[in-house]
């Protein structure tokens, strides 16, 4: 395993690893789902079945900080301060940011928070800064940069290819509130392509990072390149998982691709889980930097969006929950736009880097089992990527769901592509009868790594490689008919594009959480043409 600095929040996590595994199995394989009934039990006022959980959960693992930020809720809940803050102050000396208990879920840590002792406390931990910075949609020439702040404050981004920031310096200002849950995204233009930039963060005025952080912008737009990509997904909160971001950081991707199952909320009715599954994560320091440094893109898949195999219906606002879950996945994440906004609520979107067009999926909003034939993009969806897999001129076309496409992923199983035949059928004829070459198949879903190779009859055979196992615990077998599969520990795919090459060709890598390849599979441009 490699060498990795050693945090305070590291080594209670290792901890954790350890008295875990001597305790049972069986609560390391649900860690994620723990904590996550205390929050509906305090949302539902049983603070009292919340303590009594925690407080078991402790005797057996002293070292779990999540217990000592649920304890401390519950019992700010009965009034109980004293307590309460007996369980903030050990969770922060244990490692756990105190940012936690600045951004929220609000209304269940008011009373803690208005306490006078939580006050005085908070004096000795400035944090203005709650979460980010992350990187979000890059361009050849302009970034976005999402923060989250712990109250009302002017947020200020500093730009500069000089490390220093002595150099010339371009710059973007907002304002966060209560509206957007402290959240915001700032928009920097005017830079150059395939350059690294240096960055800062100002809250209220003052500088808040210990030093600048990176990123670097994409290729000249239509421009051949050489880059690396990450994607995946299944990816529940799991302490003893959580240096994965490590592992995917030390391969310096110039982006990477969430699929779905970034965070496992199971909630949709109840924000105040929506918001804990996000924050948890947000906070850890391992994302904190991964995310600091890559451009993120995400789309969400059943657990994120509503319940498992879920099929939410072909209505916008039906079931009701369905727009205000969209609006809070949208202030997480810094995506160059949702679906058709606010008219026609979605996670699709298309983006480029270099000569490589990405088309995100939205496999969820507009789900329907009773429209003939069924449809997993809805009539605006799928029309949208007609539209703009038309208009694409890249070397290399991904199609981004978060489920897999090939029939054998998940046998018997009509949550996947295979429930819904027709509609994929459609979508492949549909390349073939406009000769759109280049293109390749991206999922996650299954809790592992795939290679599969889909055979057609009227057009080259599509290669799909699913990955979805970034942090989870729980592991989906092998499917016979894949090419490859992996589902031996936590993994990634990695794809390297080359399209300076005279046959351009992209590389599909099985990473592990220990940063070992596990296997590599290249496919040549001639190989995704159509014949004459």
């Amino acid at each position: 395993m490699k060498r990795r600095v050693i945090t305070a929040a590291w080594r209670a996590g290792l901890a954790l690893v350890l008295v875990v595994a001597l305790a049972s199995a069986g609560a390391a394989a649900e860690y994620k789902r723990h904590h996550q009934d205390q929050i509906k039990n305090l949302v539902a006022g049983k603070a009292d079945a919340a303590i009594k959980f925690c407080q078991g959960f402790l005797e057996k693992n002293p070292d779990d900080l999540e217990s000592h930020f649920i304890l401390a809720m519950a019992y700010a809940q009965g009034g109980d301060i004293a307590r309460a803050m007996a369980h903030v102050e050990k969770g922060v000396a244990g490692g756990l940011d105190f940012g936690r208990f600045l951004a929220g879920p609000r209304d269940l840590l008011a009373p803690l928070t208005g306490s006078e002792a939580f006050q005085a406390f908070a004096k000795k931990h400035p944090t203005p800064l709650v979460h980010g910075p992350m990187v979000g949609h890059v361009t050849d020439s302009s970034a976005r940069i999402w923060v989250r702040t712990a109250a009302e404050a002017a947020v200020q981004v500093r730009v500069s290819q000089s490390p220093r920031m002595d150099g010339p310096v371009r710059s973007a200002e907002v304002k966060t509130g209560a509206e957007g849950d402290f959240a915001a995204v700032l928009v920097i233009e005017g830079l150059e392509p395939d350059t690294l930039y240096h960055y800062d963060v100002g809250v209220g005025g003052k500088r808040v990072l210990s030093k600048p952080a990176a990123f670097r912008t994409f290729p000249k737009a239509g421009a051949a390149a050489k880059f690396d990509i990450i994607f995946g997904g299944g990816a529940g909160f799991t302490p003893q998982h959580e240096h994965m971001w490590n592992t995917v950081a030390s391969r310096r991707p110039l982006a990477m691709l969430w699929l779905g199952d970034n965070v496992y909320i199971d909630a949709p009715t109840m924000p105040e889980m929506q918001r804990y599954c996000y924050y948890r994560r947000q906070s850890r320091p391992e994302y904190r930097r991964y995310v600091a440094s890559t451009a993120n893109y995400a789309i969400y898949d059943d657990h994120d969006f509503g319940l498992n195999d879920c099929i939410p219906g072909p209505d916008i606002d039906d079931p009701p929950w369905k727009r205000p879950v969209w609006r809070l996945f949208k202030e997480n994440w810094a995506n160059p736009s949702y679906g058709g906004g606010e008219k026609q609520p979605g996670c699709w979107y298309a983006f480029s880097i270099g000569d490589v067009d990405v088309f995100m999926l939205d496999c969820r909003y507009y789900r329907t089992l009773k429209s003939t034939p069924p449809t997993m993009l809805g009539p605006v969806g799928k029309a949208w990527l007609k539209e703009a897999l038309k208009a694409s001129k890249g070397t290399f076309r991904i199609l981004a769901s978060s489920v897999p496409w090939a029939y054998g992923a998940k046998p018997g199983s009509k949550d996947p592509w295979q429930g819904y035949k027709e509609e994929r059928e459609e979508i492949f004829s549909f390349l073939a009868e406009n000769k759109i070459g280049g293109v390749l198949l991206i999922s996650a879903d299954r809790h592992r790594s795939d290679l599969w190779k889909i055979e057609r009859p009227d057009g080259y055979a599509l290669y799909e490689f699913e990955s979805s196992r970034l942090t989870n615990i729980h592991t989906h077998g092998i499917m016979k008919g894949c090419l490859y599969g992996y589902n031996k520990t936590c993994s990634f795919g990695l794809l390297g594009f080359d399209t300076t090459k005279k046959d351009p060709e992209v590389t599909y890598r099985i990473g592990t959480i220990d940063n070992e390849i596990v296997h590599t599979f290249t496919l040549k441009k001639s190989q995704l043409t159509h014949a004459p």
